[in-house]
């Protein structure tokens, strides 16, 4: 369907929530300059709208395909691919040093934001290869940098995540996989890993999985697991890919949504011919994958920016189209528009506040990666508190936008040719992977809390306290200072029952905070200026107070939860 890149809204939001001039006026990000930054924006919206986007359906009905061969991407899809790489489009973030541009974290955010509302599925591929950069940035020996980093840059080649194991899921120091040294610095893999998104395709000349395995005589758990690099086919010596490397895809998931991205499960070493290098320190490898999952979350977060921003330009579209019954209380008995309808303007004026509340939350946080870069004090804790926020309230806002535009679609929206439901298929993975939103609830409360003893979480709130004028948001932030102190001392039963609906109110707090911000910033009188105002008053006047509604629930202990045996459940 029809894709409007959001530039005024993206640039809106990099001028005030992230304060790109501040990074902009390093040494290190100089070359975010204004012309630059615009141009990056207007050129990847048109190539995402022009090729990407019209590639969405195809992508939903036909999917990604198992061959015996491998994975067979839909028709189109390599040579968007193939255009994508061409464009530079990887490079926006990664160093120069790499190959890369060496713009900032949050503007290769804004590229892929663009990217995957014209395609999430799509979008998937070169998100998780700039985890993979990433990853070997921070861990990987310099030969490993050299011979990979420069065509992980371009997309030449793209990236894998290897963690899930059929028995081992959220509890990653459960996995089997093993790694056996050969003696010569390289590694032998054998086992299996499920979930792996785009582990296979017919659209880069090689695929570079990041595995974990555990080695021989490691500790049991987590601190046992190392982290290696296992490509699809090895480098020749002169670090082309050259013979096949044991990696096979043994079948892809049927999935609800994402179907142009291929889930697959990977066996690693069927023939004992698999061969791995080792990415940093033996039993390093949960330091050096959780460099590339924080990145991952983010980029999960900006997944629910994006599938929101794609269900409201839909339902806004679809609004502004449909003619249905009088305006009630008219005296003109006419039909009308969908949208003059109050309840469907509500319905849409949510949409658009609760899409742009995710999108400064992520972008928020984005900016917060390049701050810590720059060696800012704070920024590195403040990231860590706002990870989970980012990756779990955005997420949620995906799924719930998405779900409201197939209510403005009407029955249409349950009829699929229309692509409503596309949206919220797409979106319902969010809130699972990558950390489920349960976790990431428990990461604030479990761990981020305490940072500095309190003080990370104090100068949140005491940031937020001092730039706000509204009262009711100054209220959700009383609140969460409340439940914040409570927390600090409860037992982990009762953290864990007040963390999400903590999570929700500490997000929305959050939210509201940089959306005042944006409205203050804006002038004029167009249509742009106009909603603006109205989206941000729409959220602090009925979305805010909502969140306050929530104390009850994050105030409570956890004795209702146990109050009944675990088989009642099934009464």
């Amino acid at each position: 369907m029809p894709f409007t890149p959001p530039l005024r809204e993206q640039r809106l939001v990099l001028d005030t929530v992230v304060r790109i001039a501040d990074l902009a006026a390093t040494d290190r990000f100089a070359a975010a300059s204004d012309d630059v930054v615009d141009a990056v924006l207007e050129g990847v919206g048109a190539f995402a709208a022009g090729e990407w986007a019209p590639l969405a359906r195809i992508g939903d009905t036909v999917g990604a395909k198992w061959t015996p061969d491998g994975v067979v991407m839909p028709e189109g899809y390599g040579q968007a691919y193939r255009d994508y790489v061409e464009g530079g489009w990887g490079t926006i973030g990664v160093p120069e040093d790499f190959g890369g541009q060496g713009l900032p974290f949050v503007i290769q955010t804004a590229v892929l934001e663009t990217l995957g509302t014209a395609n999430m599925a799509f979008a998937l591929c070169p998100t998780l290869t700039v985890g993979a950069i990433e990853a070997l940035q921070h861990h990987g020996s310099t030969k490993q940098q050299t011979d990979y980093l420069p065509r992980l840059a371009t997309g030449e080649w793209t990236g894998t995540m290897n963690l899930t194991e059929p028995q081992a899921g959220s509890d990653v120091g459960a996995l089997r996989t093993v790694a056996t040294p050969l003696g010569d610095g390289r590694w032998s893999i054998k086992g299996t890993k499920i979930y792996i998104s785009f582990g296979d395709h017919d659209m880069a000349d090689n695929i570079v999985h990041l595995v974990l395995a555990r080695t021989p005589d490691a500790p049991v758990g987590t601190r046992g697991i190392s982290l290696f690099l296992v490509p699809k086919y090895r480098l020749d010596a002169d670090g082309k890919p050259g013979a096949a490397n044991d990696v096979h895809v043994v079948s892809i998931e049927h999935k609800m949504g994402l179907h142009a991205s291929p889930t697959c499960v990977l066996s690693f070493g069927d023939t004992d011919d698999c061969i791995g290098e080792l990415i940093g320190a033996e039993h390093g490898g949960m330091r050096a994958m959780f460099t590339m999952m924080n990145n991952a979350r983010l980029n999960v977060g900006l997944q629910g920016v994006q599938v929101a921003e794609g269900a409201t330009q839909a339902a806004v579209a679809y609004a502004l189209d449909r003619v249905q019954s009088a305006r009630a209380g008219s005296p003109v008995r006419d039909s009308v528009r969908i949208v003059e309808h109050p309840d469907v303007r509500r319905m849409l004026l949510r949409m658009k506040a609760q899409t742009q509340a995710a999108r400064a939350l992520v972008y928020y946080a984005a900016g917060q990666v390049d701050r810590a870069t720059l060696g800012e004090a704070g920024a590195k804790n403040r990231l860590e508190l706002v990870t989970p926020l980012a990756k779990a309230h955005a997420t949620d806002l995906g799924n719930e936008v998405a779900s409201i535009g197939i209510q403005v679609h009407g029955g249409m929206g349950y009829v699929e040719e229309t692509g409503a439901a596309q949206f919220f298929r797409d979106a319902r993975i969010t809130p699972i992977y990558e950390g489920t939103n349960g976790i990431q609830a428990a990461d604030l409360v479990g761990r981020k809390l305490a940072l500095d003893n309190g003080g990370v979480f104090a100068a949140l709130v005491s940031d937020i306290r001092a730039e706000t004028k509204d009262t009711r948001l100054l209220a959700l932030v009383d609140s969460c200072e409340r439940i914040g102190r409570r927390l600090a001392t409860a037992d982990a039963d009762d953290k864990l029952a007040a963390s999400y609906p903590f999570l929700t109110m500490l997000s929305v707090a959050t939210c509201g905070w940089l959306m005042e911000r944006e409205a203050a910033s804006v002038t004029g009188t167009d249509d742009f200026a106009a909603l603006k105002r109205a989206s941000v008053r729409f959220y602090l006047e009925q979305i805010v107070p909502e969140a306050l509604g929530l104390e009850a629930a994050a105030s409570a202990d956890a004795g209702i939860l146990y109050a009944v045996a675990a088989e009642a459940f099934a009464a």
